[in-house]
């Protein structure tokens, strides 16, 4: 089994795909990793010879932020945004869409699930 960045990828799956399995690649950066080292697209990764694992590791070590060093960076932005109290940083604080969505109907998301809120009951005489 191939283990690159600390994730193990799946082995009856093409390579491309395989890649998409570590956080912080995606489709077209994984045919950009294969295309640098010379390995097909199609080959799937039980095919992959370990001088091509290998070389796939060091680059994403060199070359790319991945898993837990991008994940802390992410959050590390996020926690800026609400220090410096911008309204995208308000937005993530209270739970709601950061990107212009509307909330009256969707954004359930975000939300969570849905809290029902009772009327005030009226005064009988």
């Amino acid at each position: 089994m191939a283990r690159i960045a600390g994730v193990d990828l799946p082995r009856n799956k093409r390579g491309v795909v395989g890649l998409t399995y570590i956080y912080g690649i995606g489709p077209s950066l994984a045919k950009e990793i294969l295309a640098k080292i010379d390995v097909s697209e199609h080959t799937k990764v039980q095919d992959w010879t370990d001088d091509n694992i290998k070389q796939i590791a060091t680059m994403l070590q060199n070359d790319y932020q991945v898993e837990g060093e991008l994940r802390t960076e992410v959050q590390t932005n996020i926690k800026r945004l609400m220090d410096i109290g911008c309204v995208r940083g308000v937005r993530h604080r209270k739970g709601l869409p950061v990107r212009g969505q509307r909330t009256q109907t969707n954004a359930r998301t975000r939300k969570g699930k849905r809290k029902t809120v009772a009327n005030k009951k009226k005064a009988t005489k």
